[in-house]
Formats: structure tokens, C-alpha cells, sequence
């Protein structure tokens, strides 16, 4: 039950931050590609953060938010930025490069999470594949969901998307 609500918690924080992704008009085969590479990065993030739990320091948890937060940040300052642009080009796309830095910037709290399973000893398989499954679900999820806005908002999503990204980096990098 405990690791059902943590997998949950953390499939959360990935649905609000796709939601903003999504608001970049993607089709399925992006939405499905995206959800699958968020989903195994909440698998392989936690693995590592359990298999080597016990090595690391708490000062790492501090680390992974200011990474974690940083790589956001840049992500939506780029989404904005490209929204204002004369030709429309975004230059960081939800695929190659840019998936994995989503993918990582999403997940890298989920190797904080894994340090602590791994110190506490939960069932190694059984974490990760709930994180991973809850993540892609919820990731979907708001993938589709921002996708639906972006229809109704049009031009304006791009930067709501990036003001989304922007706000949950800072919010990670900064004690409130």
C-alpha cells in the first residue's frame, strides 16, 4: 500500500508536467513515445537509487532537486522563448535530446526515492515496476489532457505549457 501511494505520488508529479508538454499539440505516436520513456526512467531512476542507496550521502537529495529543478527550468525559458519566436520553430522537441532531458528532469526524484527504498530494503522489482507503470499512466494522462488544451487555447498553450515547466523546476530548486 505504502509504495502504491509513493508510486502514485510520483506518477503525479509527472502528470503536471506533461500537462504542460502536452500543450504542444503532440500527436499519439509522440504521446506514446513520451509516456514510455518517462515510465522507464521511473524504472531505472529508483533501480539505481536502491542499488546504491546505501553509498550515497544525504546531501545527494539536495543535488537531484537543483538538477532535476534546473533542467525544467531550461526546458520551459525554451518553450516560452520559442513561443515568441517570428518562425515558430521550437528548438528542443519532445523527442531525441529534448525526450530524455524531459524524461530525466521528471524522474530525477525518483532516484532520491529509490536511495531511501534501498536503505529501508523494499522489494526491488515490485517498486520499480509500480513507479514505472503509475508514471507512464499518469504521464499519458497528461499528455492528452494538456493536448485537449492546447485546441482551445492555441497560440497561447506554447507558453502556459512553458510557464508550467518553468513554475515546477523553480518550485524544486526552492525551499517554500
Amino acid at each position: 500500500m505504502t509504495i502504491g501511494l509513493m508510486a502514485a505520488a510520483l506518477g503525479m508529479d509527472a502528470f503536471s508536467l506533461t500537462l504542460g508538454m502536452g500543450m504542444l499539440g503532440l500527436k499519439a505516436g509522440q504521446v506514446i513515445r513520451i509516456g514510455a520513456a518517462i515510465g522507464g526512467f521511473h524504472v531505472a531512476m529508483p533501480l539505481a537509487g536502491i542499488f546504491i542507496g546505501k553509498w550515497v550521502t544525504s546531501r545527494f537529495d539536495m543535488i537531484a532537486l537543483y538538477v532535476g529543478g534546473g533542467l525544467l527550468v531550461v526546458m520551459g525559458l525554451q518553450m516560452i522563448l520559442a513561443s515568441f519566436s517570428k518562425n515558430g520553430v521550437n528548438q528542443l522537441h519532445p523527442f531525441g535530446f529534448g525526450l530524455f532531458l524531459l524524461a530525466l528532469g521528471v524522474s530525477i526524484d525518483s532516484f532520491s526515492i529509490g536511495l531511501s527504498l534501498g536503505i529501508l530494503g523494499a522489494k526491488t522489482l515490485v517498486t520499480v515496476a509500480l513507479i514505472g507503470f503509475m508514471s507512464m499512466i499518469l504521464s499519458w494522462g497528461g499528455l492528452m489532457l494538456g493536448n485537449r488544451f492546447h485546441r482551445y487555447i492555441g497560440v497561447y498553450s506554447e507558453r502556459l505549457g512553458g510557464c508550467i515547466l518553468l513554475g515546477f523546476g523553480l518550485q524544486m530548486m526552492l525551499p517554500l
